[in-house]
């Protein structure tokens, strides 16, 4: 987006129009090295780091040759190749293979082992400067009258200041706004949080002022500073311009495996979080893309003030929610009985609709090898994979994995079984798909494999993990920014996949909402008060049930539930429902070329979920099919599927996807 454009959304932005989108201004990009000197690599990231500046602060996750340099921060102020390590308090270092240039999109590696030695893992975040996001300013200390005042275009009062000299070893000086005025944490050291006089006195929307100690103001040394922002309701990013995007707060420790749930207003995609009360407590690192599950699995973590590689063995701390994140162990790191913990958190994305649907969806077909790896590509990071064999029968058929969950278990569409071990899972790290560990996805036989990948956004798919609490009006958060259209709920624990549509209200047309259908079966719409859902664009109230009909529930007391919800987004996804006619019904869904994804269900008679998609074939001719419902093989006896310029065609075969007179309810992506 050019710039001139940036600048009139934030403007509008702040006067009730659109404004920036989180994903314009901050990238939470992993990447695999590719050069031990020579090649470069170019990573693009949506970021405009040329027009409009910003910081880069890279980290190897895994080892190798330079992976013991530890963190890496450049930024447009100070220029290409200027280094400062978080974890050290050296002066800027020089490395003169570090960067190639800063992008309109991204930046653009040199051939350097420090930030791209070959078959390294490592992380980037990249934050643009922005009114009431993120800004950076170099000064130069000048102690000899007392304080300095420094001038900033945050555009809001800074909610994190971070501080470092540039041309001497000192520590990075942290301002938090939980802490308050003339106290200060280091982010290169463990330490508490204490009194550092004048640093900063209460800054304000243009301002901040240092005081005389040298880490932050020594005449004649140059300084840079970070400024994050905190947002309160007055953000002014997203479409609509009344969204928040980033904030800077704490919580009190409760020393409890039951801890704080912290209410952002938004989900997280990262998190700096540091115990600022206790001493021996690190600056942990977390983000969604190297795994934060809401689940009982072990975060990813990487710590500023040291070089230590990636390390998922501290324990399971923080989950994310629709709203923001809850703290999960009792351990003092994060969560010290009376401890202040603070944070920086930024907000999950994208925020924009998407209008391109293979930005957040992808159909492929592969070969299982039985060893880790074998890598898939989609083009985006995926939050939903269904994955199945094609060509026999088997238990494990339409395994279903999720980011939210770890991608490490699975559930199955077929059954109401408790989720399984994946042996491994699915490696999600990556932004433009995943790598599979050896198990049941990717063993040796049988090799014709299917998969089916979601990416969350705005209008198209969202994920929501929740808690049932048994008590009727059990109102859910959510982050689809839509009405949901079609719901599926599945208890991570045995149970029954209930699903829910825009289309299930009663035959009075009375809108009850009592009616739905069963994933795993065939049955026509059940009616019960138990199913009674009520939905609008931020949430989805439940009524309470008793874990009944075929062990289907979605609000038993303490028990666990993943629900997946789709909308319409117009040109790339659209549920629906038609009347069969009995031979051949063009289905217009708004699209610009043929659906490559097509769910089908009868309602009101038992009838299987058929699944088509475009990578084993949708054309003028028979067309493989699936059934969600059950473990066969897929079947290419009819032609019961056609290309249609704007959607699909059904016509009237064996799969009785077209029955005259019938009721059918579908889901299709272009």
């Amino acid at each position: 987006m050019a710039t001139k454009k940036k600048l009139l959304e934030a403007a509008a932005g702040a006067a009730g129009g659109a404004g920036l989108n989180v994903e314009e201004v901050f990238s939470n990009y992993v990447y695999l090295g590719n050069s031990s000197g020579s090649s470069t690599q170019t990573i693009t990231n949506g970021i405009d780091l040329s027009g409009e500046g910003g910081l880069l602060w890279t980290k190897p996750r895994t080892s190798g040759t330079y992976t013991s340099f530890g963190h890496g921060l450049m930024d447009t102020e100070r220029g290409i190749d200027k280094i400062l390590k978080s974890n050290a308090t050296d002066s800027e270092t020089t490395i003169s293979d570090w960067a190639v240039s800063f992008n309109s999109d991204g930046f653009t590696l040199d051939g350097s082992g420090y930030v791209n030695e070959t078959s390294v893992k490592y992380s980037s975040w990249t934050f643009r400067k922005a009114p009431k996001f993120f800004d950076v300013v170099q000064f130069v200390g000048d102690r000899t009258s007392g304080n300095l005042t420094v001038n900033h275009n945050l555009g809001s009062v800074p909610g994190v200041i971070i501080v470092k000299c540039m041309d001497d070893a000192q520590s990075w000086t942290v301002y938090h706004r939980s802490e308050g005025a003339n106290r200060a944490g280091f982010l290169n050291s463990t330490n508490a949080f204490g009194a550092l006089t004048d640093f900063p006195s209460t800054p304000t929307s243009t301002q901040f002022t240092v005081g005389t100690d040298s880490r932050v103001n020594f005449t004649g040394r140059n300084y840079i500073a970070y400024l994050f922002a905190h947002n309160d309701g007055d953000g002014g990013f997203g479409p609509d311009g009344n969204a928040d995007i980033i904030k800077c707060g704490s919580y009190t420790g409760n020393g409890s495996s039951t801890g704080p749930e912290i209410d952002l207003g938004f989900e997280p995609q990262w998190l700096l979080l540091k115990n600022a009360t206790d001493s021996g407590n690190s600056w942990a690192l977390l983000d969604v893309i190297r795994g934060l599950p809401a689940v009982n699995q072990n975060e990813k973590y990487l710590f500023a003030q040291a070089n230590w590689l990636e390390d998922n063995t501290v324990g399971k701390y923080i989950g994310p929610t629709s709203t923001g994140f809850n703290v999960t162990n009792s351990g003092t790191f994060l969560n010290a009985s009376g401890s202040k913990i603070i944070y920086i958190a930024i907000r999950r994305g994208p925020m924009a609709v998407p209008e391109d649907a293979t930005e957040v969806f992808d159909d492929n077909i592969y070969n299982a090898t039985g060893a880790a790896g074998n890598p898939q590509t989609t083009g985006f990071p995926v939050d939903l994979a269904i994955i199945g064999q094609r060509f026999a029968t088997d238990s494990w058929k339409h395994g279903v994995l999720t980011r939210l969950t770890g991608a490490v278990d699975y559930l199955v569409t077929s059954d109401s079984l408790a989720e399984q071990n994946a042996g491994g899972g699915l490696n999600i790290d990556n932004m433009t798909g995943y790598n599979f560990q050896s198990g049941a996805f990717n063993t040796a036989s049988p090799a014709g494999m299917y998969n089916l990948n979601w990416r969350r956004a705005p209008s198209f798919f969202d994920v929501v993990h929740y808690t049932g609490n048994g008590t009727v009006n059990h109102q859910i958060s959510h982050n689809l920014q839509a009405v949901p259209e079609l719901l599926l709920f599945k208890p991570r624990g045995s149970g029954s996949w209930i699903v829910k549509s825009k289309f299930d209200d009663d035959a009075s047309g009375v809108s009850t909402r009592t009616n739905y259908l069963l994933l795993n079966f065939t049955n026509a719409y059940s009616t019960s008060a138990d199913y009674r859902l009520s939905s609008d664009e931020t949430s989805f109230t439940l009524s309470t049930n008793g874990g009944f009909d075929n062990g289907a529930g979605w609000n038993t007391s303490a028990s666990e539930y993943i629900a997946y919800l789709f909308a319409s987004a117009d040109g790339v996804s659209k549920v629906g429902s038609f009347t069969g006619n009995g031979t051949t019904i063009n289905i217009d869904c708004g699209f610009s070329s043929s659906a490559r994804f097509v769910m089908t269900k009868r309602t009101d008679a038992g009838s299987d979920w058929v699944v088509w998609d475009a990578a084993r074939g949708i054309v003028a001719g028979n067309d493989p099919y699936l059934v969600f419902n059950d473990i066969n093989a897929e079947n290419n006896s009819y032609d019961s599927i056609d290309p249609y310029s704007s959607g699909f065609s059904l016509n009237y075969d064996g799969v009785a996807t077209n029955i005259s007179g019938a009721e059918y309810i579908f889901y299709a992506v272009a």
